[in-house]
């Protein structure tokens, strides 16, 4: 039988600046692609006639409650990716085809087990995240629609990461660019042409998603592929579950306490500056986290390389795709700082005409992201602890900047600023991030320059090898 897709033995040979381009370009792509799905999403809801303003705070309100969802999803997602991407360079693949099966069965029930107990608690949840009685409703009638395709969603995302890591970007980047054009096309339709309003938007991307799983499931359910679906299709294995979490468990905390931020940040710009000022936020989030996927589209790109070469015991490879990553993704926050301090008014105008909202926006857009320039360095070295499987220090080095440092000023800074200490909280909890990952990166460079190339590297507390 012929078999699609070879094991990707390129990553150990490949050079690595070819290798990134290969990996992270399509990764980019698809990130970008993502981030602006979203971005539509919002400029559309941003411009219905009479309730732009009032639904974009909604939708801002929604955002802790994503990234719960989002958690969820990486817990499993994110662990199975690593753990494939390793898998293929010590030449597993029985093992790597028994991670496969373990995501459909972890995220069909994780997915729909969130969604039941969402629903059940809504209302209390969203009001806790920051809603007003002008804000619910356009909250609850875009999140209920949203949790109705939660398990759709975590498996659609768990297996484009997947199709991404075995070796076929471009399949997953196809995927992705299918869900955001025909978001794009299908929004208008439902939120104007239907008048379904923000319910609408929220229809069109989790029917897009769904029909992009369909594919999917299709791609990865054809034996004549590398990587395939196993029989029987759904089995759980406690040792493949147990390391997927414990890798799946950096980026968990990580979006969990994002949840906790979003959810603070909403509660404190809800008490110096009310609902404008949390769509305020919903407006600079989305434009940033445009700038931040990107990197994570290069960070999709590390994943597999540094993942393989650490399997593989080639060290000196693993260094040099940090570099080429961190390089690339301080250029991308630099360019992001850039449009925040030179051209804010114009940015922030794509999503509402309320000019009292552009006004505030533009204001808090440029002081968040005063700090942003070197902010790419810390992103690509929480991933590149994650790849590695080394989850202490992932875990740590994702909650410095959340926990330790950004929650605490976002509690004390508006004691003493009103609403501007809210958006001073951000460029100072970047910086000190950036001070933490340039620590643990020396040190485990400084480690990885005492091991021979083919050396064990268990000593360095990864949980992989």
């Amino acid at each position: 039988m012929a078999v699609i897709g070879l094991a990707p033995t390129e990553l150990g040979t490949q050079k690595i600046s070819k290798l990134l381009k290969m990996y992270a370009v399509p990764g980019i792509i698809a990130q970008t692609a993502a981030s602006l799905y979203n971005m539509v999403d919002s400029i559309y809801i941003g411009h219905i006639p009479g309730v732009g303003s009032a639904a974009i705070s909604g939708l801002a309100v929604t955002f802790p409650l994503m990234n719960l969802s989002i958690a969820i999803g990486t817990l499993v997602g994110v662990g199975a990716m690593t753990l494939i991407s390793v898998l293929l360079g010590q030449k597993n693949y029985d093992a790597a085809q028994k991670v496969l099966s373990n995501v459909l069965s972890m995220n069909v029930a994780i997915g729909i087990l969130f969604t039941i107990v969402t629903l059940a608690f809504l209302d209390p949840i969203l009001v806790f995240f920051g809603a007003s009685e002008l804000t619910l409703p356009y909250a609850r009638d875009y999140m209920v629609i949203i949790l109705l395709g939660n398990a759709f969603t975590h498996l659609y995302h768990g297996f484009n990461g997947v199709i991404r890591c075995s070796g076929h970007p471009r399949t997953a980047m196809g995927l992705i660019l299918f869900t955001v054009i025909s978001n794009a096309i299908l929004d208008p339709i439902f939120i104007f042409a239907l008048h379904l309003g923000i319910k609408g938007a929220a229809l069109a991307t989790v029917l897009c998603q769904m029909l992009a799983l369909v594919y999917s499931l299709r791609f990865l359910a054809d034996k004549k592929r590398f990587l395939h679906f196993p029989r029987p299709l759904f089995q759980f294995d406690k040792r493949i579950a147990k390391k997927s979490l414990a890798i799946g468990i950096g980026p968990f905390m990580m979006n969990t306490a994002a949840c906790l931020v979003a959810l603070f940040i909403n509660q404190q710009l809800g008490k110096y500056g009310g609902d404008l000022a949390i769509g305020a936020y919903g407006i600079n989030n989305r434009l940033t986290m445009l700038f931040v996927m990107i990197c994570m589209g290069f960070n999709q790109g590390l994943q597999p390389i540094a993942g393989y070469n650490y399997g593989a015991r080639q060290y000196k490879r693993v260094k040099e795709i940090f570099f080429l990553t961190a390089k690339w993704e301080i250029l991308v926050t630099f360019i992001c700082f850039l449009v925040a301090e030179l051209i804010p008014r114009t940015a922030v105008s794509l999503f509402t005409n309320d000019p009292e909202m552009i006004d505030l926006a533009a204001h808090g857009l440029r002081i968040m992201n005063c700090g942003f320039a070197l902010t790419g360095f810390g992103m690509v070295s929480s991933n590149f602890f994650q790849c590695l499987g080394m989850v202490k220090k992932s875990i740590f080095l994702s909650l410095t900047r959340q926990l330790l440092f950004l929650l605490p000023f976002l509690y004390t800074l508006p004691l003493f600023f009103g609403q501007s200490g809210v958006w001073w909280s951000f460029p100072i909890s970047d910086t000190l991030n950036i001070i933490v990952a340039a620590i643990l990166i020396i040190n485990i460079f400084r480690k990885f320059d005492k091991l021979e190339e083919g050396g064990d590297a268990s000593i360095l507390g990864g949980t992989i090898q």
